[in-house]
């Protein structure tokens, strides 16, 4: 069963994005992508997202200067962090500065659609 809304994935490596474009894609999941910070926030202003799942590392901006940019337009958006260096205090800090949750890389793909399940079910109630 598809899910509703919309996801914004934002990682800087093209390779981690195709392969979860794949994984979206057999989920039913609506979603885009963003190589960037700038590009997610360009995004953000085009269409409406429910949830985003961040990589914490990337140039320019990083995940969690992003997700504060995010933060101010879109309060109401769930983030999901994900850290790339087996570093659970990465993700803590997130969940600290506004996070929903944060995931490790390489991601368990059956742990990350939990995570966006309950991150949508907690912004649906923050969109009554």
């Amino acid at each position: 069963m598809p899910e509703k809304g919309k996801l914004l994935l934002v990682d800087d490596e093209a390779d981690f994005r195709n392969i979860m474009s794949k994984y979206f894609v057999r989920r039913q999941i609506a979603y885009e992508l963003a190589g960037g910070c700038m590009e997610a926030l360009d995004w953000l202003g085009r269409d409406d997202f429910d949830v985003v799942i961040m990589d914490v590392s990337m140039p320019g901006l990083d995940g969690l200067e992003c997700m504060a940019e995010m933060k101010k337009v879109r309060p109401e958006i769930e983030v999901i962090i994900l850290t790339g260096h087996a570093s659970i205090n990465a993700g803590l800090l997130g969940m600290k500065k506004g996070a929903f949750d944060y995931c490790l890389k390489p991601v368990d793909f059956d742990e990350l659609f939990e995570k966006i399940v309950l991150a949508r079910e907690k912004a649906s109630g923050n969109n009554r």
